[in-house]
């Protein structure tokens, strides 16, 4: 009988982190509330399934308002909707300039704006209704998602690519700094060892 040893064992668990890694993930990210005019936009909205083997019916509603205030009655726009397993145009003043920019799973139930005009500022709801597909019962879960935008002429500066490059050049500092130490140890060390040889010898 072969019994496992450590290399084994390291091994095994090393594949089985690479499988977890493999599986698809899903990650509650904000979306943007800059867009620039005439460029297209993406209306980022997240529906994380708790258990993705779980089958669903899955609808999508997407709204949009001038404002949202609150005690008064608003004036939504059905401008884009999912129904069916497809997305679907909706008639009105977005027709024609919103696209779907989601996942397959219906993880992710983004939209795309084309062509961004100044009359899109305003808010945008992301609508889910999912119905669960079991044997015996059918439960329903419904959340929305508002999303406050904000039409620019042009890009502002984003912090965050400026925050990566210093920290690229922290980490290149950082790196060379450390394969300057090992290099110093090393040379140190074999030195010593050619030492030891010599005194050995003599």
């Amino acid at each position: 009988m072969v019994t496992p040893t450590r290399v084994h064992l390291q091994t095994l668990v090393f594949f089985i982190f690479i499988v977890h890694l493999s599986q698809p993930v899903c990650v509650d990210v904000p979306s943007g509330t800059e867009a620039v005019l005439g460029k297209s936009m993406k209306l980022t909205c997240i529906a994380c399934l708790k258990r993705e083997e779980i089958k669903a019916k899955t609808r999508v509603d997407w709204f949009y308002m001038p404002n949202k205030e609150e005690y008064m009655p608003f004036d939504k726009t059905h401008i884009f909707k999912f129904e069916d397993d497809a997305p679907q145009e909706v008639d009105g003043p977005f027709k024609g300039r919103v696209s779907w920019n989601g996942s397959q799973d219906l993880q992710d139930v983004s939209i795309q704006i084309h062509n961004i005009t100044y009359n899109d500022s305003g808010v945008y709801e992301c609508h889910v209704f999912r119905e669960f597909q079991f044997d015996f019962f059918t439960p329903t879960v419904f959340f929305v998602r508002d999303i406050n935008l904000k039409v620019i002429k042009q890009a502002s500066p984003d912090p965050t690519a400026l925050y990566s490059e210093i920290m690229m050049y922290v980490l290149l500092v950082f790196l060379t700094f450390w394969l300057l130490v090992e290099m110093i140890y090393c040379y140190r060390k074999i030195s010593k060892s050619d030492e030891q040889a010599q005194d050995t010898a003599y």
